[in-house]
């Protein structure tokens, strides 16, 4: 049986910091639209005995998706702010106007978008930026069985923080991997500060 995820609006933090003339509804109704969207394709596959969509994502294909969907839907509700046009181009939210055709390959007047498996926000980068960092933190049920009793795809907690280079470390790189940096304990303890959404807080 699918159910339509909803956010609880108890949850939300009214003292938490927007910039951009962000609003928490931004928040709740890019989230909502996820959950929506979930909702719509997860009845279509049951319908025709096929998987969930949370089971057939990989879990780093799962968050490039989400990623890719909340940054459109907060672009969508948000009164400043737009995609960033340019391919892979940072943040991936920019203020409307700010840069030529609303495209910049690495521009600061904006929000970068990032979402996570992991509770406390703590999330790889491919640089240390100075830069306002959203991080969404999600769960999906993989192990409940049968698998039509799994729990939707939930959203747990939503963090925006404006960072820091200083607040960055460089993860060590193997042979074949690509260099990345993860807020440091200072760091993730400065996007925490400015939590947006925390289920069950």
């Amino acid at each position: 049986m699918i159910v339509k995820n909803t956010l609880d609006q108890g949850e939300f933090n009214a003292q938490a910091q927007l910039p951009f003339e962000l609003r928490l509804d931004d928040f709740r109704m890019a989230v909502q639209d996820v959950y929506d969207f979930f909702f719509d394709v997860n009845s279509a596959l049951l319908a025709k005995g096929l998987r969930r969509l949370d089971d057939m994502l990989r879990p780093a294909i799962m968050s490039g998706v989400l990623s890719d969907m909340l940054t459109a839907s907060l672009a969508k509700h948000s009164r400043t702010l737009c995609e960033n046009a340019y391919f892979n181009g940072h943040p991936d939210l920019i203020v409307r106007g700010v840069y030529p055709k609303n495209e910049v390959k690495a521009g600061e007047q904006g929000i970068e978008i990032k979402t996570t498996r992991k509770s406390g926000g703590a999330v790889d980068t491919h640089g240390a930026r100075n830069q306002w960092m959203c991080v969404f933190v999600y769960n999906v049920d993989n192990e409940t069985e049968p698998a039509k009793n799994r729990r939707p795809m939930t959203f747990t907690e939503i963090y925006l923080g404006l960072v820091t280079v200083e607040d960055f470390r460089k993860n060590a790189r193997g042979e074949l991997g690509t260099r990345t940096a993860t807020l440091h304990r200072d760091g993730i303890t400065k996007l925490r500060r400015n939590w947006i959404y925390r289920l069950g807080a």
